[in-house]
């Protein structure tokens, strides 16, 4: 009887646990009738194109040479003063990847460069000033891996992460990003390239319900790390708002 009983005490422990932050970012979710994390944003339209050739990735929709459409999302973390360092958040979601109908949704923050750093969220006052990664590994045709985006420097003055400053900037001309896959040497490898156009009539505190365990691809899938409790944040946090 008592083996049954231990093992049973962990599970619960883990499910007492996400059910603790689905509350929790429900409440928050309700208080500030916007996302819990990355409140404010500029929403855009954007389109990715995957080059193809190369090695292959045994990844179908990166295996072929294709353009998408694509919305993006661009944030601040914590909503700080735009001045100040704060952890930017570039929200990515892909039409058609797996064919019509299908959605990939990417969500990463800005980071470190580092094989340690790459895995830490690193506040940050210039949206182009260094890369974002997805902090947790991905399964790329079943190899773990992490995905970053890389700002291409376009202009010379810092681009701050708020809503305003991101509108200027785009009204200079699209921002760019190199999207990328850590390869088992743990350098990178472009998949796509990411172009962030124009602003959508969207207000800054509206987002699409970015999801990336609802909205996946085949053999592109995101890990199993804090996969529950992300989950729970999530659902949280959109229960909330309604």
């Amino acid at each position: 009887m008592t083996g049954p009983s231990r093992d049973v005490a962990p599970v619960r422990a883990v499910s007492r646990q996400v059910s603790r932050v689905e509350a929790a970012f429900r409440l928050l979710g309700r208080l500030r009738g916007a996302p819990v994390l990355h409140p404010d944003g500029l929403t855009c339209e954007a389109d990715l194109e995957v080059p193809g050739g190369g090695e292959p990735w045994a990844v179908p929709w990166l295996d072929r040479p294709g353009r998408y459409a694509a919305t993006v999302r661009l944030s601040r973390a914590a909503g700080l003063p735009r001045r100040l360092p704060d952890g930017l958040g570039l929200a990515v979601r892909v039409d058609g990847p797996d064919g019509p109908g299908s959605v990939l949704d990417l969500l990463l923050t800005t980071s470190g460069r580092g094989r340690v750093t790459r895995h830490l969220p690193l506040p940050r006052a210039d949206a182009l000033a260094g890369p974002y990664s997805s902090l947790v590994s991905y399964r790329v045709s079943g190899r773990p891996c992490l995905l970053a985006a890389f700002p291409r420097r376009s202009r010379p003055a810092p681009v701050h992460g708020d809503p305003a400053s991101l509108a200027r900037a785009l009204s200079a001309g699209p921002l760019v990003f190199d999207l990328c896959a850590e390869t088992p040497d743990r350098s990178w490898r472009r998949f796509a390239v990411l172009t962030v156009r124009t602003p959508l009539p969207m207000e800054p505190n509206e987002s699409a319900d970015y999801d990336i365990y609802a909205h996946d691809a085949q053999q592109f899938t995101p890990g199993p790390a804090l996969a529950a409790l992300r989950r729970a944040a999530y659902q949280g946090s959109r229960a909330g708002r309604r």
